[in-house]
């Protein structure tokens, strides 16, 4: 049944470690016979994958979210190309793929991995998620299904949990920085936190966490992503007691170097996140988190066994499980090895593309 399915996704496969679980979830649907398209940007290090694997590549993406020129083109590829399933994954191609599908038989698939701002009565909701066109969404999380089958007359079959897998392979290579770098003593405790600088990223608490810790330990926080030293937070880590521990970073394309090599993962999210790639990534490098109880990442982080987790927005609980987790060194292992042991059995990315192939198999 799976040689017959025929697939056109289209994606945003850019840098190569944030595209990673969903392009290699791709080329691993590929590789179990679903003949597959992918629309995408050219010129990248996916896209020159995709090829390599012997996957028909189209180079093309809309950049705002209604794109006559990419809409015809993804349009007349329907037709001539006889395809089952039409996968969007990007919110661009949402928008575009949905309006090129109109009146073709294809069954469309959405990716959705946020867990707020769908409302049954928001009108803008019904161009895309909540569109009468849409087949099946695969949400990354359990939250997100569930927030679904919250909306007034939405059809709850058409939400299915999927996770992003993550092949262990992926990180057997990746080799602990030792920070030399940054010209610090050898002894010191290393917190390290990978997000870009926004609001739902909850950086300002982990920085407020850092003053309610006593000034006697010699702990450095590492924030690593874009934007880190700008507005707010630049006026928080000035004031912070331990600001010249306090390392903003920048984007890095080693960032897994350094969390490799750290002692401690934060992510203080307040919000919307969905089993969070860089949470995961931490996981599966064996190293121990703290993270906030937000729903999205439930199923990943299990407080006292592969995380500990406090309130959102609680700086006082961040920074008592940052002391707990300093002081005892044998919980950090356990959860460091728990943690990667419980991606490995429950995030794996051959998981992901059974499901997903299942789930095309099912539409056809």
């Amino acid at each position: 049944m799976a040689n017959e399915i025929k697939v056109l996704v289209i994606g945003n496969y850019g840098t190569l470690i944030s595209a990673r679980p969903e392009a290699e979830a791709v080329i691993g649907l590929f590789k179990k016979g679903i003949k597959i398209t992918v629309i995408s940007r050219k010129d990248t290090e996916y896209s020159r994958r995709f090829i390599d694997e012997g996957i028909r590549f189209i180079g093309a993406y809309p950049e705002r979210k209604y794109d006559l020129r990419f809409i015809r083109l993804v349009r007349k590829e329907l037709k001539e190309g006889g395809y089952h399933i039409l996968q969007l994954f990007s919110n661009n191609s949402i928008y575009n793929g949905l309006i090129a599908s109109l009146g073709i038989s294809v069954k469309v698939v959405l990716y959705r991995g946020y867990t707020g701002n769908i409302h049954w009565y928001d009108p803008s909701c019904y161009l895309k998620y909540l569109n009468w066109r849409v087949d099946k969404i695969i949400c990354l999380a359990e939250a997100i299904r569930e927030m679904f089958h919250r909306q007034l007359f939405f059809k709850k079959e058409k939400a299915i949990t999927i996770n992003k897998g993550h092949d262990p392979q992926w990180y057997e290579t990746i080799r602990p920085s030792d920070y030399s770098e940054f010209g610090l003593p050898v002894n010191i405790f290393k917190i390290s936190c990978v997000a870009n600088a926004r609001r739902m990223k909850g950086i300002k608490y982990l920085i407020m966490a850092m003053d309610k810790l006593p000034i006697q330990m010699p702990i450095h926080l590492f924030l690593i992503g874009s934007d880190m030293d700008k507005g707010e937070l630049k006026r928080l880590i000035s004031r912070c007691k331990f600001n010249t521990q306090i390392h903003v970073t920048g984007y890095r394309n080693d960032s897994l170097n350094l969390v490799a090599g750290s002692d401690l993962f934060i992510l203080p999210s307040i919000k919307g996140e969905a089993t969070t790639k860089a949470l995961i990534e931490a996981m599966s490098l064996g190293i121990p988190s703290v993270t906030t109880s937000i729903p999205g990442n439930r199923e990943l982080a299990i407080n006292g066994t592969t995380a500990l987790t406090v309130p959102v927005k609680n700086p006082a609980a961040l920074a008592t499980a940052i002391e707990q987790l300093y002081y005892n060194s044998e919980l950090r292992k356990k959860i460091g090895w728990q943690s990667k042991q419980h991606v490995i059995n429950n995030f794996h990315i051959n998981d992901t593309v059974r499901k997903i192939s299942d789930l095309y198999k099912e539409l056809v």
